[in-house]
């Protein structure tokens, strides 16, 4: 998917989303979301925590510029479930505001199974494109 025109000017680059309001420090809150795919090929060494962390580190660098004007904080979520810290404590730090608002103490809780089924529904998306891909790399094995 290409980037949206966006936030640092030399690139072009744009995170998945920004808040209007300052988040901490006087700064907006940015974030870019990944999900890295522990059985493609390309992560099959990898532990879910290790591609989680990988993706993370790699979301940090392309928006490092961002640092002088916004709090940025990578979100990488594994296929199988697995989440980077900092996205967990963003999670945590969103639910607390909610809490304070709706002085419902389960909104972390909530906004944590929210985010896992909007995963999953997004994972069941690309399950005929991975099917297919691994079915198309047998009949050509067995060609």
């Amino acid at each position: 998917m290409k980037e949206k025109p966006g936030l640092i000017r030399v690139n072009g680059k744009c995170p998945d989303g920004v808040t209007l309001l300052p988040w901490a420090k006087g700064k907006p809150l940015a974030w870019d979301v990944t999900v890295p795919d522990t059985y493609a090929d390309s992560h099959l060494a990898d532990t879910a925590t290790t591609a989680t962390d990988k993706a993370a580190s790699n979301k940090e660098a392309k928006y490092k510029q961002l640092a002088n004007s916004h709090i940025f904080v990578p979100v990488a979520i594994e296929t199988a479930g697995t989440w980077n810290n900092r996205a967990v404590e963003l999670v945590q730090e969103l639910g607390r505001r909610l809490t304070t608002v709706t002085e419902d103490t389960m909104e972390t809780t909530y906004l944590f199974q929210r985010l896992s089924v909007a995963l999953q529904r997004g994972k069941c998306g690309l399950l005929p494109q991975h099917f297919h891909h691994r079915v198309n790399a047998v009949v050509v094995l067995l060609a």
